[in-house]
């Protein structure tokens, strides 16, 4: 499916970057008219399909031919390479030969979406990674990895492998998720948030207060904002026990969960249904979801309004969420695991600890401190435009695309 794009200019960017626009430009000159095919597994819901959907157009903003495309599956496959996505990041799950068979067959029906004329294939993630065996495309083909593999279940990366392994490169977020036996092909660079995307931009503080009494969030009372998939990775369940500890001193602390049910996630359901039994019928814990007609102004709208941004992950390819409080002046307490230990600087935007008890204490005393706030705050806007905005991303896919066609 070919996932219809808005426009967008890198000129939008030059009041926030300055000249650097002009060095993007500069840099894809040698690439106008190459036609680009990127593919991911769904069109909406995670940060891929945000990345893709601000990414792409400004792609053509400077003369690549870029498009989007979102495989078409079933529920089924979406359960099989959701196993895929928590294996590679190194449970321990069983994935049958039959269930090998119906991912392959499922990417073999989806190999036409890649224009055989295309100069350069990206493959979004492991859901459409054996698209390539099935193509006929002669294309420079690169896999760009979001998930965390520093620690892969060896037995399900030996089979899985296999797919990426015949990629021009292979992008990941940091050298740490590099496989060893594929380094001379990897490069890393960072993902991004778009400052002028409706996730980001700015919204007066009048706006944002009534839109959040309508969800009956107290824009009085402090708020500690967690915006996660429900995915056992989050542990979200860990920041229920984390608002509970800080509850016991500051009585009038609310708590948001704030989250999209992706397409490509059957599994989500589950956990979310887990973790609302796990909060109960605490009147001071929000759950802000698509369900509920929460979308991205929405979340644009209570991140902007948190007193403090949460996150208790245990697994963490880059952590977009992070640069998006931290872009809106909220700091940040996480844990401190894959990307989310380089947008955080201890003590500088933000905390990182990995106990709840920790993790609770770091809370507590950014709320009883509003000038910290403000000060870690600035830090953390300032650190997101130096190296996490979409601009750089773009430079960083220009570099790479100049490179592969060398």
């Amino acid at each position: 499916m070919k996932v219809q794009l808005c426009e967008k200019s890198v000129e939008e960017y030059r009041k926030i970057i300055g000249d650097k626009v002009d060095e993007i430009k500069e840099s894809a000159k040698n690439l106008t008219g190459l036609k680009v095919v990127n593919v991911n597994a769904t069109a909406f819901g995670g940060g891929v399909a945000e990345i893709l959907q601000n990414l792409v157009p400004l792609m053509r903003s400077v003369g690549i031919d870029a498009e989007w495309h979102a495989i078409e599956a079933s529920n089924d496959f979406f359960n099989i390479t959701k196993k895929f996505h928590n294996t590679l990041q190194g449970a321990s799950i069983e994935i049958t030969d039959e269930e090998w068979e119906f991912y392959q067959s499922v990417c073999e029906k989806n190999k036409n979406i890649v224009d055989e004329k295309a100069d350069i294939v990206v493959i979004h993630d492991p859901q459409p990674a054996a698209i390539k065996i099935f193509s006929k495309a002669r294309a420079k083909w690169i896999w760009r990895c979001h998930i965390d593999l520093s620690t892969p279940n060896e037995a399900v990366w030996n089979k899985f492998s296999r797919y990426v392994e015949n990629y021009d490169k292979l992008v990941f977020h940091l050298k740490e998720y590099f496989p060893k036996e594929m380094a001379g092909r990897c490069v890393a660079f960072p993902p991004s948030i778009d400052p002028l995307s409706e996730k980001n931009i700015h919204l007066d503080d009048e706006f944002s207060r009534k839109l959040l009494k309508t969800l009956g969030i107290d824009v009085n009372k402090p708020l500690i904002t967690v915006v996660a998939r429900f995915d056992p990775w989050k542990d979200l369940f860990s920041a229920i026990d984390v608002y509970r500890l800080v509850k016991k001193s500051i009585p009038e602390v609310q708590l948001a969960i704030v989250s999209a049910m992706a397409s490509d996630d059957p599994e989500g359901w589950i956990f979310f249904e887990k973790v609302a039994r796990y909060a109960g019928t605490d009147k001071d814990i929000f759950f802000c979801t698509n369900l509920n007609g929460v979308g991205n102004r929405e979340v644009n709208a209570i991140q902007r309004m948190s007193t403090v941004a949460l996150h208790t992950a245990t697994r963490e390819g880059f952590g977009l969420v992070i640069s998006e409080a931290l872009y809106k002046m909220v700091p940040v307490v996480a844990r401190p695991v894959g990307g989310i230990k380089i947008q955080i600087s201890h003590g500088k935007n933000g905390y990182l600890a990995w106990n709840v008890e920790d993790l609770a204490e770091f809370v507590r005393k950014l709320i009883e401190d509003e000038e910290l706030r403000k000060t870690m705050g600035e830090n953390g806007r300032k650190t997101v435009i130096e190296k996490f905005i979409i601009t750089v991303n773009l430079a960083n896919y220009i570099k790479l695309f100049n490179e592969v066609l060398r």
